[in-house]
Order: C-alpha cells, then structure tokens, then sequence
C-alpha cells in the first residue's frame, strides 16, 4: 500500500511539473529580453566636422555633447570610408552598416541610366503625401536596396518594438528608419510650416503630430536669431564680417542679429527656420512629442529613435564652418541635445536608453578663405567640363552626344550610340580616362573597367571603389584636387574623401556602453553592427562593417 502511494505521489509530482514546463513553453504574446535597452536613439548631425567637438569643447554645458563623452565612449578617430561624403549616402551608409556599393544610395540625386533621368534618392511616385498636398510628402525609402539596423529590430521583434524617424530633411528622416518603420516625419515649411509623412507609413497623421502642427511651435520660431552669449566671447570663429559668407535674401550683410519674421517671405517661408539653429530646436521638441505619442521605451521590447538634425548642414552651407553662424549653432545644439537627454531620462530613465552619435558627412573650409591665407584651394567649373568632354568626344570620335550625362563627378556613356558606331567601350573609357587626368583641377581617375576587375583596399581609390555601385554609377570616375569644389564662392560644402569630409565624431552613450575612448581608426559602417551586437540581433542584411568590441561592456 506504501509503494503505490509513493508511486501516485511520484505521478503527481512529475504532472505539476510537467505542466508547468509546458505553461513556461507557451508564448506570452511578449517579447522580453531585460538586458536591452527600451530605447535606442541614433542622433545623426548634420555636416558636423569631427573638430567642432574641440574647438567649441571648454563652451558647451556638462549636459550635451560632454555628458557622452565624459559618461559615453568617444572614437576620435572615426572616418566615411567611401567617396561621396553626401547627406543620403551618409545616412543610408550609419544605418545600413555598408556603403553605397552595397546599398545603393549612390548620392542625394543620381542619374538613372535605366529611365534616362536624374532620380532624388528619397522621392517615390507611388505613394501619396500625408500631411499635406504638396509633392513634398511622395517620398519613401523604396531605393534603398538593404535593411537598416532599425529593419532588423523590428523583424527580430515580429514588429513589436517600434521605429520612428525625425528629421527637417525627408531623406536624413527616412532611410534611417528604413524599410519597415512605423513612420517617418520630415518638416514641410514654405508657406505650411508642419511636419508630414507619406502613405508608404500611414495614411493619416496621428493626432499627436496634427495637435503639435497646430500648436503654433513653428511659428514660436520665427524671431530674431542673434548669438547665445556676447559675440565678442565667440573667439573660436572667424570675423563676423567677412567675404566668405552667403547670408539670407532682404538683408545687406550676414551678420548678426537676423530678424526672421522680416526676412521670412523673401525666403521661402517656414523654410528660414531650417537655416538657423532653430530649426535643431524644432526637430528636439517633436522628437520628445513623439516619444510621449509613440509610447516610446515604455516596455521591455527595444524601439528606435532615430532623430537627424539638418539645420547644421544648412548654416554651414550657408555661412562656412569658420563662421560665428554656426559657432553659435552648436552652442545652441549642445543645449536641444540636453534638453532631449533629459527628456529621456524622465519619460524613458536613465540606464534604459542607449543613444550613439555620429555625422552624415564633414564640411570643407570655405576655399575662398583658404586662398586668401595661400593654402591651395579653388572652384571647379562642371559646365565647363561638360562642354569639354562634349567637344572632344565629338571631334575624335564624330559622334554627337557620346556622353549622355555628368552626374556626381561621373561620366555616362549612351550606349546605343557606342553601338550603332561600333566604338570598343574599352577604348572609349581609356581615352576619356586619359583625357581627364591631363584636366586642370583634377588628381585621380578611374574607369568602370578598373573598378570592377579589381579590388582596392587603400587609398582614393578604395573609396571610389566602395561608393562605386555596379548597377547605378557611371563609366568613369573622377576626383578633384583638396579643397577644390563645384560650388559657389561662400559658404561650405562637402563630397570628397579627404579627412574634412570623412573624419567625424562618433559617440556612444547609455545602457551596455563603457566608458572611454579610443584613438584607433572606426569607419562609419561599424556602427549598426556594433549596435545590432549589443541587442543581440541579426546585422542589417548589407553590413560590410565591424562591431567594436571595446564600445561595449
């Protein structure tokens, strides 16, 4: 009698058991993995040279670009590794983990060979605007062939944890976040001043982003814009008088104070807002709405928050980076990014979020500027090469048009012509190659035929290689001597593979991340697969990148 009431007994016991092993293999309808962040922001900032980060280093507060960096870990060495250093490229190349060889976004617009047409890297016909009626809103990140870290977040979590993308510029908020994002808002200004999307997300505004286009927080911007503290302080920067600035239409001289609501219509409306550090402030306060709206890190599935702040890229253009305009722009920025740090302390909590930081792409002194103080530097005349190649094209070869298109330093070939004269493409990439090295203001060239057969790994010619895309770049390539631009005679601007242009910061900050800094070289494309290692999941399918092992505790 004993033995059988142990034997029932024995039964029970292994039943609970057995049952309960059975309730733990049941899915919870959750995904939960506490050794995640809640949230992952990735704050790329617009044409932000790596030295802004010293030179304006002893001005900044203890709560923005200091608390990453003293809190965070900081590569001082981190570099673009393919040419051309541009906004979408540079975007698409942080989040994808690759460059453009692989992801395709070849520049900002590219000329497609395929429709005989110049292409924007972000528009798309077949969808619709949302937000508004303008074609603004038909954009979409359909040529973005790969999948950004934030894709892979979201697959690995059946799409439980959310995406949200932010920028003033469509493209810096849309490839960021990718294929699959819950949404992706860019700013519309002109005469609408509001944030928008497109039916590739949604096809209705939430009510949080219709309540904040209507709280009138655009328009609280329309003001005076003079400096941060007494001008005089701002001895990290040039004359605020000089030659080497462009300024706004209606006002005489780029100097401060600038009074936007004068200067408003006479340039493009809200669209004045971007050009100014405001528009920083702008991108910060619906970055923290959209954390509150989206319910962002408030459960233990990891979501993404990619924010891009594109006024940087606007002042630089417009003032140069040795100007007091964007001087103050950074100033102003060190203190949205610790408004936006402590926002996430309070709505998310400090130690559930990890932020990284990095830039789109350098900026190149103002070559003007650099002439007048004898450092070789100069403008180059696309159209003028263009006729060139035109004219000798046409008297070697007797054939009108050979040259279809010169697009981002490259040229295009109309192969029908090639093949209705039988000219030996070979030939033809040879003699234009050999033509265009003996240009003036031109250092380096590489043909299609180079560029496929072999493999670079140092050099010019590794970064033409790696920003070479098989499919949608042209026949040749070619590179101009430093700080030689296309570009008008003010302010600054960006696209080469020298240190101006690639070397940029890189910071780290929050859940899982050491403290430190490292000397060593990074390249841009190491940062979606060191992300992708902290939270355990796949690499975005196109990573060519390294994780950095020593980021990470």
């Amino acid at each position: 009698m004993f033995k059988k009431l142990l034997v029932v007994a024995f039964i029970a016991t292994l039943s609970i058991q057995c049952k309960s092993q059975s309730e733990a293999l049941k899915p919870s309808g959750k995904i939960t993995n506490n050794e995640n962040p809640k949230l992952v922001i990735g704050i790329v900032v617009d044409q932000m040279r790596y030295d802004y980060l010293t030179r304006f280093y002893n001005r900044f507060g203890d709560g923005g670009f200091k608390r990453m960096i003293n809190d965070g870990f900081s590569c001082k060495n981190n570099h673009f590794n393919y040419i051309p250093t541009y906004t979408g490229p540079g975007h698409a190349s942080v989040y994808t983990g690759t460059t453009p060889q692989n992801h395709g976004i070849i520049s900002n617009y590219w000329y497609n060979k395929f429709e005989n047409k110049d292409v924007y890297c972000a528009s798309d016909i077949a969808v619709d605007p949302v937000g508004t009626t303008d074609r603004a809103g038909k954009m979409s990140p359909h040529r973005m062939k790969v999948t950004s870290i934030a894709d892979q977040n979201r697959l690995h979590t059946q799409l439980r944890g959310k995406t949200i993308g932010i920028s003033l510029k469509d493209r810096g908020a849309i490839l960021p976040a990718g294929h699959t994002a819950n949404a992706a808002y860019w700013f519309h200004g002109k005469n609408e001043g509001k944030w928008i999307t497109s039916s590739h997300y949604m096809n209705k505004l939430p009510k949080w982003v219709t309540l904040f286009n209507k709280s009138g927080k655009a328009n609280s911007y329309i003001k005076e814009w003079n400096t941060l503290y007494n001008i005089d302080s701002y001895v990290e920067s040039g004359d605020d008088l000089n030659n080497f600035e462009g300024g706004f239409v209606g006002k005489e001289k780029a100097v401060f104070p600038y009074d936007l609501k004068a200067l408003k219509d006479k340039n493009k409306g809200y669209d004045i807002i971007k050009a100014t550090p405001f528009g920083n402030d702008l991108t910060t306060d619906f970055a923290l709405a959209a954390i509150d709206g989206e319910k962002l890190g408030e459960d233990t599935i990891t979501d993404f928050l990619t924010v891009s702040y594109s006024s940087t890229d606007y002042v630089g253009h417009n003032f140069g980076v040795n100007s007091k305009e964007i001087e103050d722009t950074y100033l102003r920025l060190d203190k949205a990014l610790e408004l936006l740090f402590n926002g996430l302390d309070e709505k998310v909590g400090n130690g559930n979020y990890t932020v990284f930081l990095t830039a789109d792409h350098g900026a190149v002194q103002v070559p003007s500027y650099l002439k007048s103080l004898k450092i070789p530097a100069g403008y180059f005349e696309m159209d003028v090469l263009s006729e060139k190649l035109k004219e000798y094209t046409k008297e070697n070869y007797n054939v009108d048009d050979l040259i279809i298109k010169l697009s981002n330093n490259q040229v295009f070939f109309d192969y029908n012509k090639i093949r209705a004269n039988k000219i030996n493409i070979a030939d033809l990439q040879n003699d234009l190659s050999h033509f265009l090295l003996q240009y003036k203001q031109i250092s380096h060239v590489y043909t299609r035929e180079q560029l496929e057969a072999n493999e670079y790994i140092t050099g010019v010619s590794y970064l033409v290689q790696k920003g070479f895309n098989q499919k949608r770049s042209g026949d040749i390539v070619f590179v101009m001597d430093p700080a030689t631009i296309s570009y008008s005679k003010t302010g600054s601007t960006h696209g080469s593979g020298l240190n101006y242009d690639t070397h940029v910061p890189l910071l780290f900050y929050g859940k899982g991340i050491k403290k430190g800094a490292t000397v060593s070289k990074t390249k841009i494309t190491d940062i979606a697969p060191t992300i992708a290692a902290l939270l355990g999941i796949s690499f975005p399918n196109g990573a060519t990148g390294d994780v950095l092992p020593f980021v990470l505790k």
